[in-house]
This record gives C-alpha cells, structure tokens and sequence, in this order.
C-alpha cells in the first residue's frame, strides 16, 4: 500500500511540472488598458499584424498604380545629384519635355517593381514573434516601420532589382534615357555620363514603400478613426497608456 501511495504521488508531482511548463508557454494576459481590461500577447500579436497588413493594403498597394510614385511627393524619385545638371541643362536648352518623359518614366519602373512586394511583407508579417508584437507596439513612432526595415529589406532588394532592370525596357524608360543622354552628351564643353540607373531606382523604390507604411503607422498611431477594427483599438489603446 505504501509503494501504491509513493508511485501515485510521484505522477502527481510529474503531473503538476508538465501543467506549470505547458501553462508557462500559453499567451497570458501581459498587458492592462486603462480601463483595467486584460489584452494577450496574442490580442497583441494580431493586432499588429493586422496594422502591419493594413499599412501593406491601403499604402504600399497606391505605390503600383499609374504614376503611384511619380504624383506621391513624400516618395517622388528625383534624379541622383550626379544627373541633376543633365535635367538642369537640357531645360536650360529648351528640352524640358524630354527631362519629364525621363523622371515619369524613371518613377515608372518603380511602380512595376512594387507590385511584387505585397507577398514578402505577408510573410514577415506571418512570421511576427509574440516579442517582436509586443516590442513594436510599446516602441517609438517608426517602430513598424523599422521592424519591416529590418526584416524584408534584403529581400525587397533582390525582388525589386530583377524586376527594375527589366521595366527599363518594358516602360520605355531605356530607350528614353539613351535620347536623353544622347541629347546631353551632344551639347558642346558638357562632360559626357553614362550612368547605370538601376541600383538608384531600386535603392529609391525601397525608401518610398517605407515611407508609405510609416505614414500608415502614425495614422494608426495617432487618429483613433484610423483603427479600425475593435481589435485595433484595443490593441493600440495600450499605446496610448504607456
């Protein structure tokens, strides 16, 4: 009887260590509004994410419309300082028209390259830790932002390069540039450029998907209309106690 009373204690003991581990690695209730009201990590997790999609829908998404970064002047690419005296003097010699055609076209195949960044956002967003969620929301203003940064930059770089070399042809942009450069390079006593405009462009192409989900973000961050779901507005209300 006493090796009966000895083994049931021992499962119990077994027991009660599986249910501590297995309850230690639940969501629990980390956080409290206000209100005192309880929200997850996993309210938390989720709430993020579905901000993080948010900022990929309603921002980046504007990005691949027709001329999405040429008329957004927050994202607007501009000629790199090595090509701004090309745009400078063929308006000086009359030949504005053709310097527009050059920047539509240049901000043109950074729309195209967009178009292939919704899915690498999706998986990081999948791929968000409960700590990543939680640091984000109680981090500063650009914390999405930096998160996103941090986690699809390379990735980003790699899908947009490719796809930019190509959209060179298929906007037109290639042969609109050889004009313009052709036509700079034929003014007397001007030093000849020759530039490589496909690094720049993806490099900008980049800055400006970034710039639209950190205006999402203060969006979500500061206007309580912009939360809109109550899981947004239970999630960011946290935020808004810290």
């Amino acid at each position: 009887m006493k090796k009966i009373i000895m083994v049931a204690l021992a499962l119990c003991v077994a027991s009660c260590a599986e249910l501590k581990n297995l309850a230690s690695n639940l969501p629990l209730d980390v956080l409290t509004q206000g209100g005192g009201s309880a929200v997850s990590s996993l309210d938390i997790s989720n709430g993020l994410k579905e901000a993080l999609n948010k900022g990929v829908s309603d921002q980046v998404s504007k990005l691949t419309q027709n001329k999405g970064f040429y008329n957004n002047e927050l994202v607007k690419i501009a000629l790199p300082a090595e090509l701004q005296k090309v745009d400078e003097t063929l308006r000086k010699f009359g030949l504005g028209d053709l310097a527009d055609k050059g920047l539509i076209a240049l901000n043109a195949t950074a729309e195209d390259a967009v178009k292939t960044a919704t899915p690498i956002f999706v998986d990081a967003i999948k791929n968000m830790s409960f700590t990543d969620a939680k640091n984000i929301l109680m981090g500063n203003n650009t914390a999405v932002t930096t998160y996103l940064s941090n986690t699809t930059n390379d990735k980003l770089y790699a899908s947009f390069s490719p796809v930019i070399k190509n959209s060179f042809d298929k906007v037109g942009a290639a042969e609109i540039w050889s004009n313009l450069i052709n036509k700079y390079n034929q003014i007397p006593f001007i030093a000849k450029v020759n530039p490589d405009l496909t690094d720049y462009v993806t490099e900008q192409a980049l800055s400006g998907v970034y710039t639209m989900i950190a205006v999402e973000e203060q969006k979500i961050r500061t206007d309580l209309s912009e939360r809109s779901s109550g899981l947004l507005q239970k999630v960011f209300a946290l935020q808004d106690g810290k």
